[in-house]
């Protein structure tokens, strides 16, 4: 596995690219390094914005050239989310670097994890949660799906929706005690007595008198946390949840 010391040549190396092109505004780190946080195991995010009359693209596809002959990148991909394409390498010993291009006009954090190292940005933008009745309908949609998957024999499709059962519950936990629901991001911060019963929702095996025990578990523990936030729907969605757990 990478070092930490191989971890900040990466990170200087790419900052030091930044400082010395021309179309970038400014720079920032952001993740765990950007509020202290980083453990020996923290990947590398950093983020700039790009000057106007700049694709974000073109300048990924330039410095992309340049890191695959110098940092031997593995695989890169990418992930658009608004103006914003996040590029994420791997590099050998499991180093992930994550690379953020954003049109100048639209480069600001978008939380709490965002350190402005050079040039400029706007204000900080607030980034709604996800609401409450989206992480509840998918919750009941992945009940429903998961009971059809083991009807059908499907059992690594069924293992799939019970987890998103599971996940959906943890988030609407996450979203009512104040933690980031996004990524498992605020699990781990939640109560003991409120994750323990979760370890029963675990998928011990493909045999479907077990998928079946394990969404009915996930299926309880999930109405119990839309309960926290509306009696009256948990209470409509009763039936058919229990009719899809233990029908």
């Amino acid at each position: 596995m990478f070092t930490p010391e191989e971890r900040a040549r990466v990170k200087d190396r790419v900052l030091a690219l930044a400082r010395g092109d021309a179309r970038i505004t400014g720079g920032a780190v952001t993740g765990s390094a950007s509020i202290g946080t980083e453990d020996r195991w923290s990947d590398i995010d950093l983020s700039f914005g790009v000057a106007d009359g700049v694709e974000p693209a073109d300048v990924l596809t330039e410095w992309t050239e340049l890191l695959a002959r110098e940092l031997d990148v593995v695989h890169h991909w990418d992930v658009r989310s608004g103006p914003t394409i996040y590029r994420v390498f791997l590099l050998p010993g499991g180093l992930e670097l994550d690379v953020a291009v954003t049109p100048h006009l639209e480069f600001r954090a978008r939380g709490p994890k965002f350190r402005l190292l050079f040039g400029e940005s706007l204000e900080r933008a607030t980034t709604p949660s996800p609401p409450v009745d989206d992480l509840i309908g998918l919750g009941w949609l992945s009940a429903l799906d998961a009971r059809k998957a083991i009807e059908r024999g499907n059992p690594w499709a069924a293992e799939y929706w019970i987890s998103s059962v599971r996940d959906q519950a943890l988030a609407l936990a996450c979203l009512r005690l104040g933690e980031p629901p996004a990524y498992a991001r605020g699990i781990d911060r939640l109560p003991r007595e409120l994750t323990a019963p979760f370890q029963d929702a675990l998928v011990r095996s493909l045999d479907p008198e077990e998928l079946r025990r394990a969404l009915g578990v996930a299926a309880r523990l999930f109405l119990a946390e839309v309960s926290e936030a509306s009696l009256e729907l948990a209470e409509r969605l009763r039936p058919p949840l229990h009719e899809a757990a233990e029908g």
